[in-house]
């Protein structure tokens, strides 16, 4: 049974929560999977933009959590799945509003799970995956004049739904997916100033050389032009053939970070 509803509004909500349980008696995993973002300098992104990338990827899932938890908590049992990102273990420039709400995401997650101690069999488990081949990115707002695109290695989204199901099945806080997620988080945790100028420095280069477009607010107030589906057509042979050059050259970085870390 599909149902829609506005993941910003609270009383929607908290309505598909409870048609869920008429529907099925119970309701055993929530997947809160909602997220888009804008892309662009911050300043030149117009701030409704900003506010409407929080409302979406942060308020959305406190939406989520805020209409299931007590349905949980009078069964005993449940699973909140968060989807967030890579990026709530290190800072996007150009994507100011999408950082906070991912790290805000995270904070969530963790405080909740804090909450929910004495509910051993409620869990809260959070999805890091690194760039995921959807169309999702573009989808989003674009405030660059520049095309988008997503890093290699780009995940199959069915490696993502592979991790929900596991965590449906045998819960656990934290789930990270592709080598790029474990390897920024490692060394944003040693220097978080070398990641995020590193960042900055790639997408600049990027940016330059990227064919132009014209600018959008994507799906951010209104249904995308074009439908979704699971792939974004990303995943390209000659990204396949450059994923492994990019895994040894985070790798790298990683590595020179804790040898800085070390000399300092």
């Amino acid at each position: 049974m599909a149902v829609a509803g506005d993941v910003t509004d609270a009383s929607a909500m908290a309505d598909v929560a409870r048609q869920a349980v008429g529907f099925g008696g119970a309701i055993h995993v929530w997947v809160s999977n909602v997220g888009t973002g804008a892309v662009g300098a911050f300043h030149e992104v117009p701030l409704e933009a900003h506010e409407q990338v929080i409302r979406t990827n942060l308020i959305g899932h406190m939406n989520d959590a805020h209409a299931v938890l007590p349905i949980f908590l009078r069964q005993g049992h449940g699973v909140f799945v968060n989807m967030i990102s890579l990026g709530g273990f290190a800072a996007a420039p150009f994507a100011a509003a999408y950082s906070a709400s991912k790290f805000g995401l995270r904070g969530f997650a963790e405080a909740l799970r804090g909450e929910l101690v004495p509910h051993r069999n409620i869990h809260v488990c959070d999805i890091y995956p690194s760039f995921v081949d959807t169309p999702g990115i573009s989808h989003g707002a674009n405030y660059t004049g520049r095309r988008l695109s997503a890093p290699p290695p780009v995940l199959d989204a069915r490696r993502v739904a592979d991790a929900i199901l596991r965590l449906a099945l045998r819960p656990k806080p934290t789930t990270m997916i592709g080598a790029p997620t474990v390897l920024v988080r490692l060394g944003h945790a040693i220097s978080p100033e070398l990641t995020t100028r590193g960042m900055a420095l790639f997408l600049q280069s990027y940016f330059r050389r990227a064919p132009q477009t014209a600018t959008s607010g994507g799906n951010l107030f209104r249904p995308a032009p074009r439908s979704g589906g699971i792939d974004g057509g990303l995943r390209s042979p000659a990204q396949r053939r450059m994923a492994t050059g990019v895994a040894l050259g985070l790798g790298a970085l990683a590595v020179v970070a804790v040898a800085l870390r070390g000399r300092r």
